[in-house]
């Protein structure tokens, strides 16, 4: 599965505010910033910038969570707008709490508008209120995506009048205009689940795991091969990790036990360790104090750390 480049993708600050992952600096940020960062992905070589999704977050999770979550189709076209070349990934879009024409429509026209740079990823979603409001039913989430996915592949494939018939959408005669500009949109699925690395093995072009260590990477990776082996599934599919924190050179301030740092060779050294356990692409992450040191981080690791990856 691995190819001889490792690729690297950011997902955007500012957008998803839980207390996880957040920096103290994005609290205060807003539509600009996402803009300079963007800019700063795009000059430096990132494969993808990636937005996640959340329709509403209950009380309950709010105070971790928060309710700071940007629509993911809104952000990449504004995104797509002010960038030249990076892909654009929902990582990952709930689609099975919309019918997958609503979905197929949003995102064939982000991927006409952002000249075919859409990379769909997908997942089973965990908030029981979000579908409830939305009168999905929550149980069957699993089910209804293998489903959406089925129904998204003719909705966003070259027909004007996509087919689908299945349990629980039906649709055919109703023809969508753009079409994508990708003769075929790739589509990464999320998650670390039994079920999840199964779909992703059998549906997906990709695999989006949610928060796999290193050491539990190997034993994913074989799982998905065998699985795909299993069912006669060849063609290209794209292994992804989310790496540890990094920042790039000696942090003269405290960035957490986990973070790696260190010279650009020694981080290179350490994430080369990902494509050779069969990794094609890795999410990074960077400390930082403010959108300056952010995009600081980002011009070192593309312009020091990269071209040493491989």
């Amino acid at each position: 599965m691995a190819v001889s480049a490792l690729a690297y993708g950011i997902q955007l600050p500012v957008q998803a505010q839980s207390t996880l992952f957040a920096e103290g600096w994005e609290a205060g940020a807003g539509p600009e910033d996402l803009v300079a960062v963007a800019r700063a992905v795009d000059r430096a070589g990132f494969d993808y910038l990636a937005a996640c999704d959340h329709v509403g977050v209950p009380r309950r999770l709010a105070p971790a969570m928060s309710t700071v979550w940007y629509d993911p189709v809104a952000t990449l076209a504004h995104l797509a707008a002010v960038t030249e070349r990076v892909r654009l990934l929902s990582h990952v879009a709930v689609v099975g709490l919309r019918h997958p024409l609503l979905t197929a429509k949003q995102y064939a026209t982000l991927d006409h508008l952002s000249g075919g740079r859409l990379v769909l990823g997908v997942g089973a979603g965990h908030v029981r209120e979000e579908f409830e409001v939305l009168g999905v039913d929550f149980e069957r989430r699993g089910a209804v995506l293998d489903e959406v996915i089925d129904a998204l592949r003719a909705a966003l494939g070259a027909e004007e009048f996509p087919e689908h018939h299945g349990k629980t959408y039906d649709f055919e005669g109703l023809g969508q205009r753009p079409r994508p500009a990708q003769p075929y949109v790739p589509l990464w699925v999320g998650g670390s689940s039994p079920a999840a690395v199964r779909r992703a093995a059998l549906k997906g072009d990709g695999w989006l795991p949610q928060g796999d260590s290193r050491d539990r990477l190997p034993a994913q990776i074989a799982k998905l091969e065998r699985l795909r082996a299993e069912a006669g599934i060849e063609g290209p599919f794209t292994v992804g990790a989310i790496a540890e924190p990094l920042y790039v050179g000696r942090a003269g301030w405290e960035v957490g036990r986990r973070t790696l740092t260190g010279t650009p060779e020694e981080i290179a050294e350490s994430l080369r360790a990902y494509p050779a356990m069969g990794v094609d692409q890795i999410q990074v992450r960077f400390r930082s104090r403010s959108r300056a040191e952010l995009i600081e981080q980002i011009g070192l690791f593309g312009a020091e750390v990269a071209p040493r990856l491989n």
